[in-house]
């Protein structure tokens, strides 16, 4: 887990990298950019490194854990690098718990996980990175569900919009994997860092 000044972070990285930043007084509050008579160029590697810093606060994750998911896609050749980054980073448990809106951020949905607040297929799971698939089924823990964080979701997530890979019934609290992650997030460049570890 990653616990640094988060607007900090945000005013180097962009707003994108965490939920609590994406807010117009985080934005009123950015410093402006003064003007030098000499602005520095970004470099090719400085690029890469922001690029690679971007997703690793977004997701939360650390270094190592970054470059393991980088080697475990680097086999595949083409186009795909990318989207199966972007997939094996998704299918992390802590994200499929932020992405089905029951958590306000990563951090908090890991911080549920690592409580035990979850099953996955009818088997108490605390491990955040844990990797789920297609047709795997995540509840809420019966002796979770009166938990003060489980309150009023159905009233939470009326106006919320899951992922078309995800399903969710807050009356249950059940939710359910239907597909792979599609897509990419337009905030986040995959490829340039599968190039910086390319280097």
């Amino acid at each position: 887990m990653i616990s640094k000044p988060k607007f900090k972070i945000a005013r180097r990285l962009g707003a994108g990298v965490y939920d609590k930043a994406q807010t117009p007084k985080f934005a009123a509050s950015a410093p402006r950019t003064m003007k030098s008579s000499r602005p520095k160029a970004a470099t090719e590697y400085g690029a890469q490194l922001l690029e690679k810093q971007k997703i690793r606060f977004s997701y939360g994750i650390t270094e190592r854990q970054l470059s393991n998911y980088v080697k475990k896609v680097s086999h595949i050749k083409g186009a795909g690098t990318a989207e199966k980054l972007y997939e094996n980073l998704e299918s992390r448990l802590d994200n499929v718990v932020y992405r089905m809106g029951l958590a306000r951020s990563r951090r908090g949905a890991r911080q549920m996980v690592s409580h035990g607040h979850f099953v996955v297929n009818g088997k108490r799971v605390t491990i955040p990175s844990y990797e789920v698939k297609s047709g795997d089924v995540v509840k809420v823990r019966e002796g979770s569900k009166n938990k003060k964080i489980f309150e009023n979701l159905t009233e939470r997530l009326k106006e919320y919009n899951t992922p078309t890979w995800l399903s969710f019934d807050a009356g249950i609290q059940e939710g359910k994997i239907l597909d792979k992650p599609k897509g990419t997030d337009t905030f986040l460049d995959f490829n340039v860092v599968l190039e910086f570890y390319s280097r």
